[in-house]
């Protein structure tokens, strides 16, 4: 049997979880030229690069993505043995895996999971972030528990998966204190001309906001747009534009980035979804989930 070299894994997870090589390197009190030549091992014996260049840095690559998955898993069981023969206190607990897309806001997503985080037989949860089409993939390869996104997995996909809706809310548009009080009079009307901060144009919301405003003949000067919900409400914070918000999580953006609300639109709705690899949910974070979304976060 071919036994893997985990002192190279190792290596290659350090140098993942310190960004650089030489990073690596100073934490683990090697030489640079050490640490690389044991991820060149690890290359030669898998068969595959792991990393490729980008300008002066190094990122993994689609098959480094999946080693490093693996990789964090079996360091995180090593960490948990580690603590089982100091303490001799059994630290396992269940996993509850959770791939997040970008344009999922933050704010969403931890009012989603947050039932999770307070359950009695609490699991360890950990989130990714990623595209949706490559977090689907990880979910049909059964590496995630449950996939949270603003749009259903489409049915075009090879593999099999199910959509749980969670729940969906209106929007709120939101602005600095001058912006507010410029644009609130006249609102929706208001917006044309009106400096906006938006989602990119593959996002759900987005192409509903855009259909919404079109049919109103509403014409924002759109400043940027963002792919990261984080990003946006950022710049937004800054007071570069206009930009909209799940109605759900309203109060808590105003009190957070000092903002306030110009206007809501009810029609235009963002939805939630929770994607599974099963029709019928066991995971009992993942039922707590779809549970507490539809009758706390949401209006049904």
């Amino acid at each position: 049997m071919e036994w893997l070299n985990y002192h190279h894994l190792f290596y290659f997870w350090m140098t993942v979880k310190a960004g650089t090589v030489a990073a690596a390197a100073e934490s683990l009190h090697l030489a640079r030229p050490t640490v690389a030549a044991q991820i060149k091992e690890l290359e030669k014996s898998v068969g595959q690069k792991l990393f490729r260049k980008q300008g002066r840095g190094l990122v993994l690559t689609d098959f480094g993505k999946q080693v490093h998955g693996y990789a964090e898993e079996i360091f995180s069981i090593g960490h948990e043995l580690r603590e089982f023969i100091k303490t001799g206190h059994h630290g396992t607990r269940k996993r509850f895996v959770v791939g997040l897309p970008d344009v999922v806001p933050k704010h969403i997503a931890f009012e989603l999971l947050k039932p999770a985080l307070h359950m009695e037989d609490r699991p360890r949860t950990i989130c990714y972030e990623g595209k949706l089409e490559s977090l689907l993939s990880d979910l049909a390869l059964h590496k995630l528990d449950l996939i949270i996104s603003d749009a259903p997995a489409p049915p075009t996909m090879e593999f099999k998966l199910f959509n749980h809706k969670l729940g969906e809310c209106g929007l709120s548009m939101l602005a600095v204190p001058a912006l507010a009080k410029k644009y609130r009079k006249g609102f929706p009307d208001s917006l044309t001309d009106a400096p906006c901060l938006l989602p990119t144009e593959h996002t759900a919301v987005r192409r509903s906001l855009d259909i919404w405003l079109d049919d109103r003949e509403i014409f924002p000067n759109i400043i940027a747009e963002f792919e990261d919900s984080a990003l946006l409400k950022v710049f937004g914070q800054a007071g570069e534009g206009i930009f909209p918000i799940p109605t759900a999580i309203e109060d808590r953006i105003k009190k957070q980035f000092g903002v306030h609300l110009i206007g809501r639109l009810p029609e235009v709705l963002d939805k939630f979804y929770a994607i599974s690899a099963e029709k019928r949910v066991h995971h009992e974070a993942t039922l707590m989930v779809v549970k507490q979304a539809r009758s706390k976060l949401f209006d049904s």
